[in-house]
Order: structure tokens, then sequence, then C-alpha cells
């Protein structure tokens, strides 16, 4: 499997994005030195691609396939692909305030510590539908970890498309998030142009 050995923190700076989107609190008290030209709209079609596959963690062949299906769906293809972003599991986990970050998420849904419906899944990218519950399973409720994430992750707000019963390590998917509820600072629109060139 292909890992992206980049400092996160050093990613951040130069694609311009804050850590706290991807769940991380430090702050990186180096400027980036760029010189000040202007950067063309296919460089920020690019760095709007990688900013999203950062985030989201996601490798640039599985992006493409999302971007395919999303294009073939009724509706915006920019919003599709953003919606099919966010439905991921291991997204939806750390969501829902069971991982500190995206890639701590990815990894307790590879451990199988993760069931939807009362099945376990061990695919990071299983895509929840609507009225699925997502839980962590019976055996590792009790673990420390998940006293230290919950501690951790406490101030963080569960978006409106998702229910949470924190105590019981349980949270319900009310409908697909649509664009608005989305709060990643992607301009997926410029992705669709890089795309469809």
């Amino acid at each position: 499997m292909a890992v992206n050995r980049v400092p996160v923190l050093k990613r951040c700076r130069s694609l311009d994005l804050d850590p706290v989107y991807l769940g991380i609190d430090k702050k990186s008290r180096r400027q980036l030195k760029r010189a000040n030209r202007k950067v063309s709209e296919y460089g920020l079609q690019l760095r709007e691609k990688q900013k999203a596959k950062f985030i989201y963690g996601v490798l640039e062949k599985p992006f493409r396939n999302y971007y395919e299906k999303a294009a073939k769906m009724s509706g915006m293809t920019g919003e599709n692909l953003m919606a099919m972003l966010e439905s991921r599991l291991d997204n939806v986990v750390f969501r829902l305030g069971f991982a500190r970050t995206r890639r701590e998420a990815r990894q307790i849904v590879d451990h199988r510590h993760v069931a939807v419906n009362g099945k376990l899944v061990n695919i990071p990218s299983y895509l929840v539908k609507a009225g699925d519950v997502v839980e962590i399973i019976e055996k590792h409720r009790s673990s420390d970890r998940y006293a230290q994430i919950a501690e951790a992750a406490g101030g963080r707000m569960v978006p409106a498309w998702l229910e949470c019963d924190a105590e019981n390590l349980k949270g319900t998917v009310k409908e697909l998030p649509n664009r608005e509820a989305i709060d990643v600072p992607v301009n997926e629109m410029l992705i669709v142009e890089l795309y469809s060139k």
C-alpha cells in the first residue's frame, strides 16, 4: 500500500490548509517561502485536487474513480464528489468523534473495530448510506483508547447529517451530506474543471 511520508504540517503549509481540518491542533510557525509569482489556472486546479486528496487520505486512482462515479450521478458533479468523499466510513468515524484524525479513523476501521448495521466492516472506503448505524464493536468499547479519544475530541461538533450517541460509541447517518453541510475548504468546481479537460 502506498503511504505518504511527508510531514503533515509541511504538507498543510504547501497547500495553504489549516491543520484543524485534519483534526490536528498544532500550528506551524514556519512561513512558506514562495516567490510572488502568479499561479496558473492549471496550478490552482491541481492544488484543489491535491488538497481534497490529502484531507480525505485518498490516492489518485481511487479519487479518479470517485470523480467518474460522481459524473454519472444526477446533479452537480462537484457536489456529488464531495458527498461521496464525506460518506466514506473512515470519514464518518472521524466526524462522529470516535477518532482524533482521519488517519486514526482509517486505522480503527482497518483494525476491525467498526460495525455498520451490526456487521463488521474493515474497509475504510466503504460508502455509508442514509439510515446506516455505525458503531464501535462491543469488544473494543471499554478500551482506554476510546476514553482518551472522547476526551480529546469532545469539543468537536458532530455535523447535522449525523446523530451521535457518544456514551455507547454509536452513530446514525440521518441523511447523506449536501455541500452546505461539508465544512472542508475545497473548491470542487476547480477539480471538475481539471478532470473535464
